[in-house]
């Protein structure tokens, strides 16, 4: 399926029916009702997600012309195509207020800010598999001690569980992307509570990673005056160096200077 690219979204349409199916076959949405996709264009993960009569299918594609293509070629997903940006979309009265998944050939240039649309709405969203710049995925997926762990990665992975799933070649794009592709699938790992407080470890894991290549004791001394105060081994590590749980526990310290 040859479709016609809408290069200023930054999208590039799979034609690969194979890799396709192995995308949507990645999806477990176990016990789920619902699944929504995101950017379907000209419909081909939506063709085999369809097939499936144990979820509704939800789209929402924000290119005009793809949306009339949609309806006319997708007759049987009658209002459950939105046209709008899904950054912008209100998951719970849209969609769902019960727990769905989410799929897609995400558009490379918003992928970061769709997956914290999705950690903001973590509750309603236990699962995600999506195709994305390699490099991102890479980053995503990496632990502590890799150079590419970074803010994305210690916020995803406080949440889910993510798998590294397969590599897209260029060629099956069109047009073909100038960068390479790869599928992810995040699985909610059961946390309600990240035992600390979650504001500040947001802020803390943003300050730490904006100056990466400092220790912690220059990157968040802004937090207190009193910062030598933490474990010293601790004030000599960086940022890609700790593990989330090594975060939590470092939010915790924080706070406990802060309050006393």
């Amino acid at each position: 399926m040859q479709v016609r690219a809408k290069k200023n979204l930054g999208q590039h349409f799979l034609t690969d029916k194979n890799i396709a199916r192995d995308i949507v076959d990645s999806l477990k949405a176990t016990n789920l009702s619902r699944i929504l996709e995101i950017g379907p264009g000209m419909g081909v993960l939506t063709n085999f997600l369809l097939e499936n009569k144990n979820y509704e299918t939800f789209v929402i594609e924000i290119d005009h012309e793809s949306v009339e293509y949609l309806h006319k070629h997708f007759p049987q997903l009658k209002d459950r195509i939105i046209e709008g940006d899904f950054l912008q979309l209100d998951l719970e009265s849209q969609i769902s207020d019960q727990p769905f998944a989410l799929i897609g050939n995400l558009p490379y240039n918003i992928s970061s800010q769709i997956f914290f649309k999705v950690l903001e709405n973590k509750e309603l969203i236990p699962e995600v598999v999506c195709m994305l710049q390699k490099e991102v995925a890479k980053r995503i997926c990496s632990g502590p001690g890799s150079k590419v762990y970074g803010i994305l990665s210690v916020f995803l992975q406080a949440w889910y569980n993510i798998e590294y799933l397969i590599d897209v070649p260029e060629y099956v794009f069109d047009p073909p992307p100038k960068v390479q592709s790869a599928v992810i699938r995040l699985t909610a790992n059961g946390r309600t509570d990240l035992g600390c407080n979650e504001t500040l470890f947001r802020k803390v894991v943003k300050q730490a990673f904006n100056q990466r290549r400092k220790m912690l004791r220059n990157s968040i001394k802004s937090f207190s005056s009193r910062i030598e105060e933490l474990d010293a081994m601790l004030l000599t590590r960086r940022p890609e160096q700790l593990s989330v749980a090594e975060f939590i526990d470092l939010t915790n310290s924080i706070e406990k200077l802060l309050n006393n």
